[in-house]
């Protein structure tokens, strides 16, 4: 999902496996290639993340109750996350003026990531 992320949203991606530890960490072989910590720098914005961790069970489900916002300043900009953010995902919202924002939507990708896309352009601005 992260390599995604980095793609569309530019930007420097570190990431980290269990397995790539520098310090022994207890964990059962078929956790070693989850992700122990994603870092995402875009600007001086920074995106962070981590696999689930085995002790939260196989029910885990996931982000729930908050999105991932995006503050962009142009309707080009937020029509084009809004496309590759919805492709394979679902949309609860869509992208359309509001009446705090020129385009604002909300939508879940297909890796399950709630967000919300929020532009706002000055009217002195145009």
């Amino acid at each position: 999902a992260f390599n995604f992320y980095a793609e569309l949203l530019g930007g420097k991606l570190e990431l980290m496996r269990f397995a790539d530890s520098p310090e022994d960490v207890p964990i059962a072989d078929e956790y070693k290639q989850r992700v122990m910590h994603v870092c995402l720098t875009v600007g001086d914005q920074l995106l962070m993340a981590s696999d689930t961790a085995p002790q939260c069970g196989p029910n885990h489900e996931g982000i729930k109750g908050c999105s991932i916002s995006l503050q962009v300043d142009n309707v080009p900009e937020a029509e084009r996350l809004y496309e590759a953010l919805s492709e394979g995902g679902s949309v609860q919202m869509e992208l359309q003026s509001t009446f705090w924002a020129t385009r604002f939507a909300m939508l879940t990708d297909r890796f399950g990531v709630p967000w919300m896309i929020n532009c706002v352009i000055d009217s002195q601005e145009g």
